[in-house]
């Protein structure tokens, strides 16, 4: 019996660790049930100057936090599944290609999509390279997230201008990052940090 127990244990424990935190708008409550992951943010923030609510947004808009997400299928006939869109996969919903770029950039060739350190790792970088190439104030989650959604190429040339429905998506995307901004005032002191070498932070 015990050893039945074990089993369903391992079997259940690998989709408990991957499923989304209970209150994705509360930046508090995310960083509190989801132990690491302040200090994840943390490291992206000091490694890329960006700020943790604008790449907790960012992550929010594109994946809601679930790790294995993928774009929805186009429906033939309305109701055949199709193929996706594009090959965006995991927490930042990066591309196959910038995320080799990524690998490529920072040296971090086992990083995976669909572990949140890696992925908001890489929304700090690719947030890091709006500045450098499109000139985006790194605080400006409006403009950020239209460069992270068009690519850099697509941002310069202002492909978002005929988008309506993608400017509206960069208003909401900063009204978060505005809530977690507020939010993380409150709480910030005292989350959860992954504690180093001698016991020190």
């Amino acid at each position: 019996m015990r050893l039945f127990f074990a089993l369903v244990l391992i079997v259940l424990l690998p989709a408990c660790a991957t499923a989304p935190p209970a209150h994705v708008d509360n930046a508090c409550s995310i960083f509190s049930e989801k132990k690491g992951w302040y200090s994840d943010a943390l490291e992206a923030r000091d490694d890329w100057q960006s700020p943790i609510p604008v790449m907790l947004a960012i992550m929010h808009q594109e994946s809601r936090f679930e790790a294995k997400a993928k774009p929805p299928r186009r429906r033939l006939f309305g109701f055949i599944p199709g193929v996706r869109p594009s090959s965006a996969f995991g927490y930042s919903q990066a591309l196959d290609s910038t995320w080799v770029e990524y690998q490529r950039s920072t040296g971090r060739y086992r990083a995976s999509r669909k572990d949140f350190a890696d992925a908001i790792h890489f929304i700090g970088w690719y947030n890091n390279q709006s500045f450098h190439r499109s000139g985006i104030p790194r605080d400006d989650a409006y403009r950020l997230y239209l460069a992270y959604h068009e690519g850099h190429g697509g941002y310069n040339r202002g492909t978002y201008r005929s988008k309506s429905w993608l400017q509206g998506v960069a208003g909401k995307v900063r009204t978060r990052a505005s809530q977690y901004q507020s939010q993380l005032v409150s709480c910030e002191s005292s989350l959860p940090r992954r504690r180093g070498l001698f016991g020190l932070f």
